[in-house]
């Protein structure tokens, strides 16, 4: 199988800069998203990081390469990579990103995924959330000490526990599962999910319609919904 893909990001309504990232490559059946922090230019230099680590690993790997392993040394490059720049560059120090990566090979998909952005899958009509937020709020949510509604106005909800970039020891969650064609894979920043639900989300990606178009639906949507952060969106489509 292959994947037809297309991204979009957007400064948002708020914000001067864009810390987002993103990265379509459709010859090499993977994309990723990053959202950088650390302030605006080292939020942007992590990003960037992280796709040319992304890009690099893929680019030059076997076409019947392990995509876990590409996915996790994707991630690990990138992370030394930001950690050795902020050794050297004293402005740049707290600098990281949360980060997608999508790899498709044959019939497996492989997802890797650090922070709170997120990967959700569209089949058959129904949106599912792949990733699991590493956040403070969503372990709150896990332990049931609040509600994944108060979640969504949590004054700390932008508090993260895992980053790329931020200790050595990296830990990357790593889903694995079979790929029907048809299956959209959404990667997306918080920009957007901060701003609209999982089902409006689902509305966008419901009519049969062109992915920009889609990409674009989404995007406005959370700039209309207030665009308090850089909004990112990348979506796949599962191709025979």
């Amino acid at each position: 199988m292959r994947i037809e893909a297309r991204g979009l990001t957007h400064v948002g309504m708020r914000r001067s800069s864009n810390e987002d990232a993103f990265l379509v490559r459709e010859d090499l059946g993977m994309c990723t998203v990053a959202d950088g922090m650390g302030g605006a230019a080292a939020g942007e230099v992590a990003s960037a990081f992280f796709m040319d680590a992304a890009l690099e690993v893929f680019g030059r790997a076997d076409p019947l390469g392990v995509a876990e392993d590409l996915v996790k040394n994707a991630f690990f490059l990138a992370n030394g990579r930001i950690l050795d720049h902020a050794g050297s560059h004293p402005e740049c120090s707290g600098m990281g990103c949360t980060a997608e990566i999508l790899a498709v090979r044959g019939d497996t998909v492989v997802i890797g995924h650090v922070g709170d952005s997120r990967t959700y899958r569209f089949r058959d009509g129904e949106l599912r959330q792949l990733t699991v937020d590493h956040s403070l709020v969503q372990s709150q949510v896990d332990s049931k000490a609040i509600t994944a509604e108060q979640a969504r106005v949590h004054p700390m909800r932008h508090v993260i526990l895992r980053a790329v970039g931020i200790k050595r020891d990296l830990e990357v969650d790593i889903l694995k599962g079979k790929a029907r064609p048809g299956d959209i894979f959404l990667l997306c920043s918080d920009g957007l999910t901060d701003m609209i639900e999982d089902v409006e989300i689902a509305a966008c990606l419901s009519p049969p319609r062109r992915l920009d178009d889609m990409a674009r639906d989404l995007v406005d949507r959370a700039n209309r919904a207030g665009g308090k952060d850089n909004v990112t969106v990348v979506l796949a489509v599962v191709l025979p």
